[in-house]
Protein backbone atom coordinates (compact mmCIF):
# COMPACT_ATOMS: atom_id res chain seq x y z
CA UNK A 1 0.00 0.00 0.00
CA UNK A 2 1.39 3.38 -0.98
CA UNK A 3 1.62 6.26 1.49
CA UNK A 4 -1.15 8.06 -0.39
CA UNK A 5 -3.44 5.03 -0.12
CA UNK A 6 -2.62 4.70 3.57
CA UNK A 7 -3.49 8.38 4.20
CA UNK A 8 -6.82 7.93 2.41
CA UNK A 9 -7.54 4.82 4.45
CA UNK A 10 -6.68 6.62 7.68
CA UNK A 11 -8.99 9.52 6.75
CA UNK A 12 -11.86 7.12 5.95
CA UNK A 13 -11.44 5.33 9.27
CA UNK A 14 -11.27 8.59 11.22
CA UNK A 15 -14.39 10.18 9.68
CA UNK A 16 -17.52 8.41 10.92
CA UNK A 17 -20.08 9.65 8.39
CA UNK A 18 -19.79 10.77 4.81
CA UNK A 19 -22.33 12.71 2.76
CA UNK A 20 -24.18 10.56 0.22
CA UNK A 21 -23.04 10.46 -3.38
CA UNK A 22 -24.89 12.80 -5.72
CA UNK A 23 -25.63 12.45 -9.44
CA UNK A 24 -22.35 14.10 -10.47
CA UNK A 25 -20.36 11.72 -8.24
CA UNK A 26 -22.21 8.71 -9.66
CA UNK A 27 -21.63 9.95 -13.21
CA UNK A 28 -17.89 10.33 -12.57
CA UNK A 29 -17.77 6.84 -11.06
CA UNK A 30 -19.64 5.37 -14.04
CA UNK A 31 -17.22 6.96 -16.52
CA UNK A 32 -14.14 5.90 -14.54
CA UNK A 33 -15.57 2.41 -14.09
CA UNK A 34 -15.73 2.07 -17.86
CA UNK A 35 -12.42 3.81 -18.54
CA UNK A 36 -10.01 4.39 -15.66
CA UNK A 37 -7.92 6.57 -17.99
CA UNK A 38 -10.74 9.03 -18.73
CA UNK A 39 -9.46 12.58 -18.73
CA UNK A 40 -10.72 15.30 -16.43
CA UNK A 41 -12.21 16.97 -19.52
CA UNK A 42 -14.18 13.81 -20.29
CA UNK A 43 -15.35 13.55 -16.67
CA UNK A 44 -16.38 17.21 -16.67
CA UNK A 45 -18.31 16.89 -19.93
CA UNK A 46 -20.12 13.73 -18.80
CA UNK A 47 -21.05 15.13 -15.38
CA UNK A 48 -21.84 18.69 -16.46
CA UNK A 49 -19.15 20.12 -14.18
CA UNK A 50 -16.17 22.34 -14.90
CA UNK A 51 -12.81 20.62 -15.20
CA UNK A 52 -11.68 21.99 -11.82
CA UNK A 53 -14.93 20.87 -10.16
CA UNK A 54 -14.56 17.40 -11.69
CA UNK A 55 -10.98 17.25 -10.41
CA UNK A 56 -12.16 18.24 -6.92
CA UNK A 57 -14.85 15.55 -7.03
CA UNK A 58 -12.34 12.90 -8.07
CA UNK A 59 -9.97 13.89 -5.25
CA UNK A 60 -12.82 13.82 -2.74
CA UNK A 61 -13.96 10.40 -3.98
CA UNK A 62 -10.37 9.15 -3.65
CA UNK A 63 -10.03 10.63 -0.16
CA UNK A 64 -13.31 9.05 0.94
CA UNK A 65 -12.15 5.67 -0.35
CA UNK A 66 -14.91 5.41 -2.94
CA UNK A 67 -12.22 5.36 -5.65
CA UNK A 68 -9.70 2.91 -4.27
CA UNK A 69 -7.20 3.00 -7.12
CA UNK A 70 -6.62 2.72 -10.83
CA UNK A 71 -5.30 -0.31 -12.65
CA UNK A 72 -4.74 -1.84 -16.03
CA UNK A 73 -7.02 -4.70 -17.06
CA UNK A 74 -4.72 -7.45 -18.28
CA UNK A 75 -5.58 -10.35 -20.57
CA UNK A 76 -4.20 -13.06 -18.28
CA UNK A 77 -4.27 -15.74 -20.97
CA UNK A 78 -2.03 -13.64 -23.22
CA UNK A 79 0.15 -12.93 -20.19
CA UNK A 80 0.80 -16.66 -19.90
CA UNK A 81 -1.67 -17.55 -17.13
CA UNK A 82 -4.47 -19.38 -18.97
CA UNK A 83 -5.71 -21.51 -16.05
CA UNK A 84 -8.24 -19.78 -13.79
CA UNK A 85 -10.07 -21.39 -10.90
CA UNK A 86 -12.04 -20.75 -7.76
CA UNK A 87 -10.72 -22.56 -4.71
CA UNK A 88 -12.96 -22.88 -1.68
CA UNK A 89 -11.18 -23.02 1.66
CA UNK A 90 -12.71 -24.66 4.72
CA UNK A 91 -10.62 -24.46 7.91
CA UNK A 92 -9.86 -27.69 9.69
CA UNK A 93 -9.38 -25.70 12.91
CA UNK A 94 -11.87 -22.83 13.19
CA UNK A 95 -9.83 -21.21 15.96
CA UNK A 96 -7.31 -20.29 13.22
CA UNK A 97 -9.90 -19.12 10.68
CA UNK A 98 -9.16 -15.40 11.12
CA UNK A 99 -5.49 -15.93 10.20
CA UNK A 100 -6.16 -17.60 6.85
CA UNK A 101 -6.41 -14.48 4.63
CA UNK A 102 -3.21 -13.00 6.07
CA UNK A 103 -1.32 -16.27 5.59
CA UNK A 104 -2.47 -16.62 1.97
CA UNK A 105 -2.10 -12.98 0.91
CA UNK A 106 1.45 -13.14 -0.44
CA UNK A 107 1.16 -16.42 -2.32
CA UNK A 108 1.76 -15.99 -6.05
CA UNK A 109 -1.18 -17.20 -8.10
CA UNK A 110 -3.88 -16.17 -5.62
CA UNK A 111 -5.51 -13.08 -7.11
CA UNK A 112 -8.35 -12.58 -4.60
CA UNK A 113 -9.64 -13.93 -1.29
CA UNK A 114 -13.30 -13.54 -0.36
CA UNK A 115 -15.04 -14.30 2.92
CA UNK A 116 -18.20 -16.23 1.99
CA UNK A 117 -21.36 -17.51 3.60
CA UNK A 118 -21.96 -21.24 3.46
CA UNK A 119 -20.05 -24.32 4.46
CA UNK A 120 -16.75 -22.85 3.22
CA UNK A 121 -15.19 -19.85 4.93
CA UNK A 122 -13.24 -18.40 2.01
CA UNK A 123 -13.26 -18.45 -1.76
CA UNK A 124 -10.00 -17.79 -3.61
CA UNK A 125 -9.68 -16.73 -7.23
CA UNK A 126 -6.45 -18.10 -8.69
CA UNK A 127 -4.52 -17.80 -11.98
CA UNK A 128 -1.69 -20.12 -13.02
CA UNK A 129 0.19 -21.20 -16.14
CA UNK A 130 -0.69 -24.91 -16.16
CA UNK A 131 -2.62 -27.66 -14.39
CA UNK A 132 0.64 -28.71 -12.74
CA UNK A 133 1.09 -25.19 -11.38
CA UNK A 134 -2.46 -25.33 -9.99
CA UNK A 135 -1.55 -28.54 -8.18
CA UNK A 136 1.58 -26.87 -6.77
CA UNK A 137 -0.50 -23.88 -5.65
CA UNK A 138 -3.01 -26.12 -3.90
CA UNK A 139 -0.16 -27.96 -2.14
CA UNK A 140 1.27 -24.62 -1.00
CA UNK A 141 -2.13 -23.52 0.34
CA UNK A 142 -2.34 -26.75 2.34
CA UNK A 143 1.16 -26.18 3.76
CA UNK A 144 0.29 -22.61 4.79
CA UNK A 145 -3.11 -23.20 6.39
CA UNK A 146 -4.83 -26.19 7.98
CA UNK A 147 -7.77 -26.33 5.58
CA UNK A 148 -9.68 -28.47 3.14
CA UNK A 149 -9.95 -27.09 -0.40
CA UNK A 150 -12.17 -27.70 -3.38
CA UNK A 151 -11.32 -26.37 -6.83
CA UNK A 152 -13.63 -25.27 -9.62
CA UNK A 153 -11.98 -24.57 -12.97
CA UNK A 154 -13.17 -21.49 -14.86
CA UNK A 155 -13.70 -22.41 -18.49
CA UNK A 156 -14.70 -19.01 -19.84
CA UNK A 157 -15.50 -15.55 -18.47
CA UNK A 158 -18.41 -13.98 -20.33
CA UNK A 159 -18.27 -10.65 -18.54
CA UNK A 160 -16.60 -9.02 -15.58
CA UNK A 161 -17.31 -5.67 -14.00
Amino acid sequence: MTQSQQRRRDRRESSPSQPPLDDADRCILDVLGEDGRATLSQLAEASGLSVSAAQSRVRRLEDRGVIMGYRAVINEELRGLPIAAFVSVTPLDYSQEAEIPRRLEGIEGITACYSVAGSQSFMLRVRVASPGMLEELLNRIHREVPAATQSIMILQTYFER
